[in-house]
């Protein structure tokens, strides 16, 4: 059956939102937020806007500037654009590594949505009212003991995942991307308006932005950069993927900061929403992984009027971990669609059964299958560790090597819109600043 033309997206904005719903995810509200407190505050938050511009950007407009070229999934892209520069056809191996990725990444991501819808409704019902620290604790131990539980959310989460990925790039993501991402913003401005009014909202902001620079350490200037590049969806496929839609009418550079700083902006405002309710409550700010599923669910159980703000904060996590989840799907769905004869449809349904399978194994490893370990790590936390700390950085720093390296360099100046002395300013930190921060990451995560 002879396959469709390339999609592209409809407009600039569509992209603009379906790329920042890609980056906008957990990682800018769950991860951030407790990283922010685990790392010191402000001197975390400076040191990763500055790995977002030296070491973000640069992949970032590589990454879309090599699918745009290659009009494919990041397999035949990179295959294709090696040998039209006489390179070694061995590239296509980190356009796999991409797909792999995001494959790998959405198995446990999924797991992590469907707690999100679980607290979605226990908001609503009021599971969380009056309920002492001990409680709150015991309902996310329960929920994670319980297999029956997660597999139900994480199924549920799923469905969405593949009804929204099924519908295509315009009808589907771009649609997507057109209603949640404004409906994360108004949330968030909502639970930002409200920390305004709690009395801590001081606090919160000199926590964010009045650096202790005592706390900078080694491990804080690799945790802000790790988070830097892990928070734009670098290293998983997407951006070549979505890159792959794109139109030549679309400046990089000037997209690229837009949506750079929209992720950047959103988790700038879940700090502010999060920590004055942290503050508030008399809570600590560096509970870590359990601030969002333990801290602030005790924190909207005794307050007023915390019904509805759990419901829209965990409604507003539902629609960051929904629009990161359908992005990672994309690059397994379209990498499928053109290398078989499978449709659209039923890309999507292979795709998202194949990562539905994988993530029930990391579910589980949670409860039933809790002692089988590998290199002493369950299932969920060696997805976790093998993707972030082997698959992403080797894929970012291939792909910007790619970039630098092997694409005309004149070519990419004129794309980029760039004069002369412009570039070989951009050119220095595609070539020497991104890979180097790249490097040093995935050399930091051995030892």
């Amino acid at each position: 059956m002879a396959k469709l033309a390339h999609a592209q997206w409809s407009s600039r904005m569509g992209f603009v939102l379906a790329a920042a719903g890609s980056a906008v995810g957990l990682g800018n509200i769950w991860r951030f937020s407790y990283m922010v407190g685990d790392s010191g505050g402000a001197a975390f938050v400076l040191v990763y806007l500055a790995c977002v511009a030296l070491v973000g950007l640069p992949i970032l407009v590589a990454e879309w500037m090599i699918g745009r070229r290659g009009q494919k999934n990041p397999i035949n892209t990179m295959a294709d654009l090696a040998a039209n520069h006489g390179k070694s056809k061995a590239w296509a191996l980190i356009g796999v590594s991409g797909v792999l990725a995001a494959f790998l990444i959405l198995s446990f991501y999924s797991v992590i949505g469907g707690w999100s819808l679980n607290y979605t409704l226990s908001s609503v019902i009021g599971t969380f009212n009056g309920q002492d620290a001990d409680t709150i604790s015991g309902l996310f131990g329960g929920m994670l003991a319980s297999p029956t539980t997660l597999l139900l959310w994480h199924t549920a989460f799923i469905i969405l995942v593949i009804g929204i990925v099924a519908r295509g790039v315009t009808k589907g993501l771009e649609s997507a991307a057109r209603i949640m991402m404004p409906a994360l913003v108004v949330l968030m401005l909502v639970l930002v308006g409200y920390g305004m009014t709690s009395g801590h909202f001081g606090e919160a902001l000199a926590f964010m932005f009045s650096p202790d620079w005592d706390a900078l350490d080694g491990g804080v200037v690799l945790a802000a950069m790790g988070q830097a590049f892990f928070t734009l969806s670098l290293g998983m496929g997407i951006m070549m993927a979505y890159g792959s839609y794109l139109g030549e009418d679309v400046n990089l550079i000037s997209t690229a900061r837009t949506v750079i700083i929209l992720d950047t902006a959103i988790a700038l405002l879940a700090g502010l929403a999060i920590f004055p309710i942290v503050f508030a409550n008399g809570l600590s700010a560096g509970e870590g992984p359990g601030l969002i599923f333990v801290t602030l669910p005790l924190a909207f159980g005794n307050m007023a009027g915390g019904t509805v703000l759990g419901l829209m904060f965990f409604l507003l996590l539902t629609f960051a971990a929904l629009t990161s989840a359908i992005s990672l799907l994309e690059p397994v769905v379209e990498t499928l669609e053109e290398r078989t004869s499978l449709s659209r449809l039923a890309a999507t349904f292979v795709s998202g059964i194949a990562v539905w399978a994988l993530g029930v194994a990391a579910l589980l490893s949670f409860n039933v299958w809790s002692e089988v370990l590998f290199f002493g790590l369950n299932i969920f936390d060696l997805l976790d560790t093998f993707t972030s700390k082997i698959l992403l950085p080797l894929t970012g720093l291939g792909a910007i090597v790619f970039f630098a390296t092997c694409l005309d360099k004149e070519e990419s100046r004129k794309e980029l819109r760039m004069d002369v002395y412009d570039y070989s300013l951009w050119n220095l930190l595609a070539k020497y600043v991104a890979p180097i921060g790249v490097a040093v990451v995935f050399l930091a995560g051995f030892f």
